[in-house]
């Protein structure tokens, strides 16, 4: 991934924060030279340096056969910068340009049929997820005939060797183009750009006055 050093972030605190925010990624593989993608909810955990990345796909997808390094990408919020909002605009020639929060891993993957596997898997996704929603499905091991959907997923296992954090929040700009950028972005109604602006405040903050 393309990070110019401006962009780079090595907290891993902010993978946590992109994971939490939306555990859903796209997992791409390539098999004989051609890339292939899926895109999954995943369970994300952390043990100091150590990411695992665990979930499941649908057994006929193709990607369950695929061998070797696979790119995991995780999504943050982005949004359009406007340069009406610089206070620089006229005199630095400023252009649009987008703003976002990403994250790119690169592993190895190991797929799994284990039955206890696979039922810790759909349990837990179901936690996470029916909580979120105000429900209250639950995967029931003992239900022969839930139990026996799981023959129609492969799990598998994600151990980043690689963990890029690119941050674009106009940290090469100067404060002042900061501030009317997170300004304009909060007057928006989309939730993102709200997002955005709260992180570009954040990065403004933690930085040296210019």
């Amino acid at each position: 991934m393309y990070t110019p050093s401006a962009f780079v972030e090595t907290d891993l605190l902010e993978l946590d924060r992109l994971l939490g925010r939306d555990p859903f990624v796209t997992l791409i593989s390539c098999e004989e030279g051609i890339p292939f993608a899926s895109h999954l909810p995943v369970l994300y955990s952390r043990n100091g340096e150590r990411v695992l990345i665990e979930g499941h796909w649908a057994r006929p997808n193709p990607q369950v056969a695929h061998g070797g390094s696979a790119l995991m990408i995780a999504h943050g919020p982005h949004a359009y910068i406007s340069p009406g909002w610089y206070t620089d605009k006229e005199e630095a020639a400023r252009v649009p340009t987008w703003n976002y929060a990403v994250a790119h891993l690169t592993g190895r993957l190991e797929a799994s049929t284990e039955e206890a596997f696979l039922a810790s898997i759909v349990d837990r996704l179901s936690v996470r997820h029916e909580t979120a929603v105000g429900s209250d499905w639950r995967y029931e091991h003992e239900n022969p005939r839930l139990r026996s959907q799981l023959r129609g997923i492969v799990g598998f296992r994600f151990v980043p060797e690689r963990i890029e954090l690119k941050f674009k929040l106009s940290q090469n700009h100067p404060a002042a183009n900061v501030r009317g950028a997170a300004d304009g972005l909060s007057k928006l109604e989309d939730p993102q750009s709200h997002e955005i602006a709260e992180l570009m405040r954040e990065r403004l903050a933690s930085r040296a006055p210019d």
